[in-house]
């Protein structure tokens, strides 16, 4: 090296060692307030759940591979996978699963699973436990870091579309009471989260009708079970009123949105949420996770899905 050449190099080392310095004392020229300014500038990230295909009845669209493929062509980042999807559990079905979003450049951001815990049988409680830590295993081996859980409904609405006539209101088990209901939540959630810290899977509870139809169940279930692997999967289109102070409520601890869309007109009913207002919520909170589709209209699937991304990208550009 010339000695022109080594002064050059010396002194550019001696800069950036000195703008490290000053960084780690505090006397960076970059001020808190730019940081701020850089963290706000993030682009929001979006997933899509591979539900928003399915939805339960268009079997063209069970293939999880093909809902994966089908993300990663409309520009999404990420996927959400519903469990009761999926047509088989082997290692080998996970394994393909995470090639695939790999290879189409998208994250396995969340794995929507199924619980029940509002009922008085202690067997039945302790198979929704041990089904709920199945799941979180396999969340491990697809390399996803949160699950959604619920905790579950009483079971007394003639089936879903009941459930969904009234508002997500159902009567109370017979011979039991909301508190009781409670403390089984708790117990079943608490039997989980060994499991969860082992694998590293944050478990989030969803304002998803039972005990979590009200931000204030859903919170009641956190700040009493005070654990950091569980935290809030925060659903946009669950709350059927007042619904702006209960996602206010449940911001601060979510570590995932599922974002609901009705392009056709909803399935069961159809909601006008203010999604730049929901942004804003987001953004106050500083939240940095995945804001994830969960489209319930009845346009075409990937056609819904397509309008929805945009709309989505749109409220969030700001």
């Amino acid at each position: 090296m010339s000695e022109l050449s080594r002064r050059h190099f010396l002194s550019a080392t001696a800069v950036g060692l000195g703008g490290l310095a000053a960084a780690a004392s505090g006397s960076s020229s970059v001020s808190a307030s730019q940081a701020d300014a850089a963290v706000t500038k993030r682009r929001q990230r979006f997933a899509v759940s591979t539900y928003s295909f399915w939805q339960f009845q268009h079997e063209d669209y069970r293939d999880i591979e093909k809902c994966i493929d089908i993300a990663g062509e409309l520009g999404f980042d990420g996927v959400e996978i519903l469990h009761r999807q999926m047509t088989s559990e082997d290692n080998g079905y996970l394994q393909q699963l995470k090639k695939r979003a790999f290879i189409n450049g998208l994250d396995l951001c969340g794995f929507s699973t199924h619980q029940g815990f509002l009922n008085p049988d202690p067997a039945v409680r302790q198979k929704n436990v041990d089904h709920t830590i199945h799941c979180i295993e396999m969340a491990y081996a697809l390399g996803i870091p949160t699950l959604r859980v619920n905790t579950g409904t009483w079971g007394t609405s003639k089936d879903f579309d009941d459930l969904m006539a009234n508002k997500g209101i159902e009567p109370v088990r017979e011979g039991c009471t909301e508190e009781q209901g409670f403390q089984w939540v708790n117990e079943g959630l608490t039997a989980c989260l060994p499991t969860a810290e082992k694998c590293g899977v944050l478990l989030g509870l969803e304002n998803h009708w039972g005990l979590g139809r009200t931000s204030a169940g859903v919170m009641k279930v956190v700040n009493a079970i005070k654990s950091p692997w569980l935290r809030v999967t925060m659903d946009t289109g669950n709350f059927l009123e007042n619904s702006i102070p209960q996602l206010e409520e449940l911001a601060p601890h979510a570590v995932l949105v599922q974002a609901k869309t009705y392009f056709g007109g909803g399935r069961w009913y159809t909601l006008e949420i203010d999604y730049p207002k929901v942004a804003q919520i987001l953004a106050a909170n500083h939240y940095k996770g995945y804001v994830s589709l969960e489209f319930e209209g009845n346009a075409e699937p990937k056609e819904g899905v397509e309008k929805s991304l945009a709309m989505l990208k749109e409220a969030f550009k700001a």
